[in-house]
């Protein structure tokens, strides 16, 4: 394991899973921890996301390709993410941005939005979310 821009992990000849190629073994247990110490908005949307309440499978904190998604729907490689204060300094934005663009690269699409739209607005978050579903599927662009 390599340290890569601030905290960000380069594995290098990394395991797949066999059911899943692009997952990433080495990054599991950071997702564990991730998975035990959600934020109040992510556990909010975890409450809205789960046990496919919108009639689709949503995983949280997946680590693909290097990175740890945090809300994902595989079928339509459609990635939820929840943005704290951090990701609003120059740094965290450009992290986001090359972030973005490696997972664009395999078709991915990510979703953002703040904490705080979150917990203020819950049911617009969620709206957005099941509309590019929609979108996502109808247009059946994955795989």
């Amino acid at each position: 394991m390599v340290p890569l821009r601030g905290g960000q992990i380069i594995i290098e000849n990394p395991v797949m899973h066999k059911h899943f190629p692009q997952f990433t073994r080495p990054h599991l247990p950071i997702a564990r921890v991730l998975r035990k110490n959600l934020t109040e908005a992510e556990q909010k949307l975890w409450s809205l996301l789960r046990r496919k309440q919108l009639g689709v499978k949503f995983r949280r904190q997946v680590p693909l390709n290097g990175y740890i998604l945090d809300f994902y729907f595989v079928k339509a490689k459609l990635n939820v993410e929840l943005d704290g204060s951090q990701h609003y300094t120059e740094r965290g934005k450009q992290k986001d941005r090359e972030r973005d663009n490696d997972l664009q690269k395999e078709g991915i699409l990510i979703l953002r939005f703040s904490s705080a739209e979150m917990l203020l607005n819950p049911d617009g978050v969620l709206q957005k979310i099941m509309d590019e579903i929609r979108e996502r599927i109808s247009q059946q662009t994955y795989k």
